[in-house]
């Protein structure tokens, strides 16, 4: 599933190359992707229509943008979504669901959503430009500029919940998903099973900041692929995947230590950590 680089490689992608065009027409090609949207497919298009895109903004993974009427295109790319600005003679893409034609921009341009796997989704969020009621539980992002460190640092240890765990609560920090999650585990030493009550502070504002630079590091290559899904709004991969130090390394020796790199199974995916640089935290002993 893209995580919060791969989400705001592709924000900034249509912050440059769909801003200021407006919605000439709206085909709604599968319903599936327009599902959460209680107008229908055809509400749905009829509110988009003759809009002006104003903004494009983020908050972890969903991405909107603001309508010129105050409401807001929202979007969650689930684990096969593109959104591609396509000349509007380019070929169809296999899976295309929907599409929005734009005006006023060089050079005609369709807004294209393509999913193979249909996880994702748009929505027309009323009232939404400033932030979609539908997301206002999300969490901000370790990037965002508002972000609490300090907040976050007391939850986390008033909390003995594994701390990998709360690294994927997206109501207590969003965006971190679970590559990213790994990688800052690893950087910071530190088992993501353990649990949050027994990290002292500095190590809990240590990774915090190693997942910062890590998404950071992300986005300057453009996020991380794994295959031909994740692309960004041209098309184009990224290239991380080729500096990852724990997930999907699984067999391989540490970076750092030379110890083969474990996976274990965790919330139906797969943690990847080395056992010798991140020991597993001791059982708490009982009375």
């Amino acid at each position: 599933m893209p995580e919060l680089p791969e989400v705001e490689v592709v924000r900034a992608g249509l912050e440059r190359h769909v801003l200021g065009g407006t919605v000439t027409a709206v085909e709604v090609l599968h319903e599936r992707p327009v599902r959460r949207d209680p107008r229908g497919p055809e509400g749905f298009a009829a509110a988009l229509a003759g809009r002006r895109l104003v903004s494009a903004r983020r908050r972890g993974k969903y991405l909107w943008l603001g309508l010129d009427d105050g409401d807001a295109l929202l979007a969650h790319l689930g684990m096969s979504g593109q959104l591609l600005v396509q000349p509007p003679d380019a070929a169809r893409e296999r899976h295309l669901r929907v599409r929005l034609a734009l005006a006023g921009l060089d050079h005609g341009r369709e807004l294209r959503f393509v999913d193979q796997r249909m996880f994702g989704g748009l929505l027309v969020s009323a009232g939404g430009a400033e932030l979609p009621p539908e997301i206002a539980h999300i969490a901000r992002d370790p990037l965002d500029p508002a972000f609490d460190d300090d907040a976050f640092v007391a939850r986390v240890r008033r909390r003995g919940v594994a701390i990998k765990r709360q690294l994927l609560d997206q109501t207590l920090v969003s965006g971190v998903g679970n590559i990213y999650a790994d990688e800052a585990l690893w950087r910071a030493r530190v088992h993501g099973e353990r649990p949050g009550d027994r990290l002292t502070r500095g190590q809990v504002v240590e990774l915090l900041g190693h997942a910062r630079d890590v998404m950071n590091d992300a986005l300057a290559q453009g996020g991380t692929s794994f295959d031909a899904l994740y692309v960004n709004v041209n098309g184009e991969s990224g290239y991380f995947d080729r500096s990852l130090n724990a997930y999907g390394r699984e067999g391989e020796p540490c970076r750092r230590c030379g110890t083969p790199v474990r996976r274990v199974g965790f919330m139906n995916r797969s943690s990847f950590f080395c056992p010798a640089c991140q020991p597993a935290p001791r059982a708490r002993r009982t009375a």
